[in-house]
């Protein structure tokens, strides 16, 4: 055991393998064993694939396939035939999913009719078709809206975000042309009536032409113009304000920017009109700069417009004044009624110059909306001796960009776009540039796993954390910065429940914390870090990662982390970690702890105003304590020296906090009135532990952890007030050990 455990130290302080100790984990398959369950994805239901909605600007532009399924069922099955319908639509359902994640493309309703097909073959003719038929007709009938799917794949963060872009341009174009047709017609009319005012509007071929052929015979119409010709006052119609309508018209009608309705069904660039989606920041920024000309005039005609046919143009005044017009660029507000930009760029194939262009758009203020897509963001290290890059640079990019105070940026993994699916809108409606640096999970050749399952690992393991930040949200990060989107937020590392059988095939339950280990662990690239332990191996020294990154080492460590695996068969491995990756985890969570401290979650001001507030008051009610102690009343009986006593015995009952009840040594318990709130123990694991009204703690829930991070507790209490009883789990490993280590505390 001794030669095992020296082998384990070895390999975690230098990374190299003795082979007859540890063994290679290269081509054994092996992947976290939280992802046991879901080996057989697409078996299981959840948000993928999504149906995208056309002609939608809101919240139902995009909807979840299981979501549609189970308001059908909501509907369809009711009644003595509500299971038989339920079991044929969820078999249908999966069909539509194994169909979307092998590649399958198409709108829901050809889908739909491709597994529906796909099911009524391997039914048998004994009149169970016809019961198929019936329940999936009665489901779609309730579905009362069609799309094209959308699996989570290298695809989606692209092909949703230009979804919903262009519905959101859509409803931008609706309202310019609303509005455009409106200036259109009343210029046109203000020029029509100068017209007919004129002495050609009046002559009597015109008003001829103007009455029609049908009564061309009942009227004089010289004498007409005659009339009107005296009748009507003789105000010239200013040449120059006849000029300037017409110039507006000519601008108005010409623009580029949005098409008209009779082209809105061409490709968008064609018949003259501008493309607004890009694949490089360069092109978006150049295009940009070169269209700023027209779209400063066409604002200019926009606004000289409006002044017109209210009436309200004054040469004198105005001419000066729209001359300049546009000089210093327009602000927010005059480029919210036109295009917004939007960019889909892959980090991957970013170099510098693409990356100097994409801070310039950001730091710019300019309506152009950037979609980075991370497809990998386990970069490889430069050399051996090289750390881990996990997502450095994309997290360079969000962070730079919420620096810039004016950038609405969202970050999130593709398996919580449909999640994020209403902040997605508020940031193309944003009045300003967007930044979606979307993780996509694609990396499939390095993990062997599906996008989705890679893109929920990398945002469960605080290697990708899903977060928005809002510009326009509120005044302060409260309100600007949103972080709640991921798994147990005020932890370090999420905890799940796992069970497995032992090989006494017992029933065994515990808690596992997800770190960035674990996602890194179903990297193929990094199997060089791991080695694992043969079962007959495994001893007290092999301690969980998690409990290994709240353990300070000073000289050679005596423990090592580990990790629970599963191999091909579902059959649990224990493997250990080297230094590189520990290192790594601390990193990823020292982050995290930035993160929080943006969305109020263990913000360290917060904290220490708390301790000098709770402080503070101490001393208060202290000082009130002494003050009443010194004028309380002596009876008049008492001698001096027992009315002395009572005096001094009245304020230390007063402030004296309650004794702690009897424990049992073999009870796990916290002195609860003596906590000094240092976060020690709510931090190594927030279920297991937490504050009361008082901001002291307590045992919340003994069950939510184990024996070991109660033992782990009660060693790092500043003062010595967690004790950790016996252990409830006989089976846990290490107990020998442990119980050691727990004496003192008890």
């Amino acid at each position: 055991m001794e030669a095992d455990t020296q082998a384990h130290v070895a390999f975690f302080l230098t990374g190299r393998r003795p082979s007859e100790h540890l063994d290679a984990v290269d081509g054994l398959d092996l992947r976290p064993a939280l992802f046991a369950g879901y080996r057989e994805i697409s078996q299981l239901r959840y948000d993928f694939p999504l149906v995208l909605v056309a002609d939608r600007a809101d919240r139902l532009l995009v909807q979840s396939l299981s979501g549609l399924v189970d308001d059908a069922l909501g509907v369809a099955a009711r009644g003595s035939e509500g299971e038989r319908i339920r079991k044929h639509v969820l078999r249908l359902e999966q069909e539509i999913r194994m169909l979307a994640s092998g590649g399958a493309t198409g709108t829901l309703s050809a889908l739909w009719a491709t597994a529906a097909g796909r099911l009524a073959k391997g039914m048998d003719k004994s009149g169970a078709d016809k019961s198929l038929e019936d329940s999936l007709r009665r489901a779609r009938a309730a579905i009362k809206i069609d799309g094209e799917l959308a699996d989570c794949n290298a695809a989606l963060p692209a092909r949703l975000l230009q979804h919903a872009w262009n519905a959101v341009q859509k409803q931008k174009a609706e309202n310019f042309r609303k509005d455009l047709d409106r200036l259109v017609l009343k210029l046109s009319d203000i020029l029509k009536a100068d017209y007919e005012r004129s002495e050609a509007g009046r002559s009597a071929e015109h008003l001829k032409a103007a009455v029609g052929s049908g009564f061309g015979d009942a009227f004089d119409f010289d004498a007409m113009s005659r009339i009107l010709s005296k009748a009507l006052p003789k105000d010239a119609f200013p040449e120059s304000r006849r000029k300037r309508i017409r110039e507006l018209l000519n601008v108005l009608s010409v623009q580029q920017f949005f098409p008209s309705p009779d082209a809105a069904s061409k490709k968008s660039g064609a018949a003259g009109h501008y493309c607004f989606l890009f694949d490089s920041c360069a092109d978006a920024l150049r295009a940009f700069r070169e269209r700023m000309p027209k779209l400063i005039e066409l604002a200019r005609a926009i606004a000289i417009a409006e002044l017109e046919i209210d009436g309200q143009y004054r040469e004198s005044r105005h001419d000066a004044l729209f001359e300049q017009f546009g000089a210093n660029g327009l602000d927010p507000q005059d480029l919210a009624p036109f295009p917004d930009y939007l960019v889909c760029v892959n980090a991957e194939k970013m170099q510098a110059v693409e990356h100097a262009q994409l801070m310039e758009i950001l730091s710019s203020g300019l309506p152009i909306k950037v979609l980075l897509q991370i497809d990998d963001i386990l970069e490889q290290p430069p050399n051996a001796g090289g750390s881990l890059s996990s997502g450095m640079r994309s997290r360079q990019i969000a962070n730079m960009a919420i620096g810039l105070n004016e950038v609405y940026v969202l970050q999130s993994a593709s398996s919580n776009l449909y999640q994020f699916r209403e902040r997605m809108l508020r940031g193309l409606t944003y009045r300003g540039p967007a930044l979606y640096s979307v993780f996509s999970g694609a990396c499939a050749t390095a993990s062997g796993l599906p996008p989705y399952l890679m893109a929920a690992a990398a945002m469960e393991s605080r290697a990708f954390p899903a977060f928005t930040y809002d510009p326009s949200a509120g005044p302060n990060w409260a309100s600007r910065f949103y972080l709640e989107a991921n798994s147990q937020v005020d932890l370090d590392w999420p905890i799940q429940g796992f069970t497995y059988e032992d090989e006494l095939h017992q029933r065994v339950s515990e808690d596992l914390a997800f770190t960035l280990v674990d996602f890194v662990a179903s990297d193929r690239r990094y199997a060089r870090h791991l080695a694992r332990v043969p079962r007959e191996k495994w001893n007290g020294s092999m301690i969980p990662v998690d409990e290994s990154l709240t353990r300070e080492r000073k000289g050679l460590p005596d423990k090592v982390p580990s990790l629970l695996m599963v191999d091909a068969d579902n059959v649990l491995q224990k493997v250990i970690v080297d230094e590189r990756l520990i290192r790594e985890a601390r990193r990823c969570r020292e982050m995290w702890h930035s993160l929080q401290e943006l969305g109020g979650v263990h913000n360290s001001h917060a904290e220490k105003l708390l301790a000098r507030e709770k402080k503070a008051w101490e001393e208060r009610m202290q000082q009130e304590a002494e003050a009443h102690a010194a004028v309380a009343p002596v009876p008049a009986h008492a001698t001096a020296a027992s009315a002395g006593a009572s005096a001094s015995a009245a304020p230390a009952a007063a402030a004296a906090p309650e004794p702690e009840p009897e424990r049992s040594p073999d009870e796990a318990y916290i002195e609860t009135a003596r906590c000094s709130s240092c976060n020690e123990c709510t931090q190594l694991n927030g279920k297991m532990f937490a504050y009361d009204g008082n901001k002291q703690a307590y045992i919340a829930d003994i069950n939510a952890g184990t024996y070991a991070q109660l033992v782990e507790a009660a060693e790092s209490c500043q003062v010595s007030i967690i004790h950790p009883g016996k252990p409830r789990n006989p089976k846990e490993p290490g107990l020998e050990e442990l119980l050691k280590r727990a004496e003192p505390f008890l």
